[in-house]
């Protein structure tokens, strides 16, 4: 080598080592950014009567919303066309339009911000679609338990048809050789008596209203029982989580949410209230008896959320993950229902909704979409 080239040199294997050493330096700060950044944040002021009587505010307009429409449904008889059949029908699909904003809105784009968090692994962030992967994955899950349960429930009331005719035909009295014609005829009545005795009683079972079969469902009315307890898990696994949410974070944005969270959980309590008005139950404290589990979901998680407040860090990877787990399922579970058991039997395979007339299609229609338009509007804030 020249002696010439010998500054040449130095000057390169110089500016090599600074390269190196100044990458090493941003490497270190963006660890070091990292880790801050996934450290427990200080919540600041945090006032507790507050978050105690947000507890109740929420209980009041959540029970409020739920409740409403059931017993409008339920507190005497109305005649299809008149104002309360009207008031229910544009509540019922305004809460259709509410689980859709709900799901779209509120729980998708919150799993895959939480999915994208850069305080997660690795391996979580290696894939950009977990949030669909997970709401696609409680989507057949929910179909394969729809088809499992109503398959069940098909064979059981079969198994019960088929002895109560081996009953029926006990009960018959016998035909004895020697009977003359007028016998003949008389026994013949009776079967016929006993068979028309088996069809109503078959009747009665699949209506499930006024029997004590009633728990035995058919056809469409299995979708709606089962799609509608599968709606309630949706909506309660979302609950619990605002509900933390709602008690963990400061003053600062405390109002803000729970304006919007009071307009949430009243606009998904009439959703829920609605459906559970298509149910047939007997007796009148069953829909009252699941409305109340959705009703103290959010008071609930209000109430976890005040008790780990100053040991919560929102930012664990933990915390993140569960909650983009759990939001991704429960969209899954919502548009499953919104789409499958509202939208499709309600309206598309609903042969009284196409005989509807054209203004109580338009207000179906327009109360959907008022109702996703306003949900969507409430996430902006919630």
């Amino acid at each position: 080598m020249k002696s010439c080239d010998l500054p040449y040199t130095s000057l390169f294997i110089l500016l090599l080592l600074l390269t190196t050493q100044a990458n090493y330096v941003l490497a270190q700060d963006d660890a070091t950014s990292d880790k801050d950044a996934c450290a427990a944040s200080v919540i600041g002021e945090y006032n507790m009567g507050l978050r105690v009587g947000s507890l109740f505010i929420i209980l009041g307009t959540t029970s409020l919303g739920t409740y409403t429409p059931i017993l409008l449904h339920r507190i005497s008889p109305y005649d299809r066309g008149g104002i309360r059949d009207w008031i229910l029908t544009i509540g019922k699909f305004f809460g259709t339009g509410v689980i859709l904003a709900t799901a779209f809105v509120h729980m998708l784009p919150n799993a895959f911000r939480n999915f994208s968090n850069r305080c997660l692994t690795g391996g979580w962030l290696s894939y950009g679609s977990f949030a669909g992967v997970f709401c696609m994955i409680s989507s057949f899950a929910l179909q394969l338990l729809e088809v499992a349960s109503v398959s069940q429930f098909t064979k059981y009331h079969q198994r019960q048809l088929r002895k109560q005719e081996r009953d029926a035909e006990m009960a018959l009295p016998s035909v004895i050789e020697e009977t003359t014609f007028s016998e003949k005829m008389s026994t013949a009545d009776t079967v016929q008596a006993a068979a028309t005795t088996t069809h109503c009683h078959e009747h009665h079972v699949g209506d499930g209203h006024d029997h004590a079969h009633g728990a035995l469902l058919n056809g469409d009315d299995a979708y709606k029982h089962i799609g509608t307890y599968i709606l309630e898990l949706g909506i309660v696994m979302h609950s619990v989580l605002i509900g933390i949410t709602l008690a963990t974070v400061g003053d600062g944005e405390f109002i803000t949410l729970i304006i919007a969270l009071v307009f949430h959980q009243f606009f998904e309590g009439i959703a829920l209230g609605t459906r559970l008005n298509e149910m047939p139950y007997k007796k009148w404290y069953t829909p009252v008896l699941l409305a109340s589990v959705y009703i103290m979901m959010t008071p609930l998680g209000i109430a976890i959320g005040i008790g780990i407040h100053s040991s919560f860090n929102e930012n664990a990877l933990k915390t993140i993950l569960s909650s983009a787990i759990l939001n991704s399922l429960s969209a899954g579970i919502l548009l499953y229902n919104a789409y499958v058991s509202l939208m499709s039997l309600e309206v598309s395979h609903n042969a009284s909704f196409h005989q509807s007339s054209n203004m109580r299609k338009i207000c179906c229609f327009s109360s959907m979409y008022v109702g996703a338009g306003l949900m969507s509007l409430i996430g902006k804030w919630a």
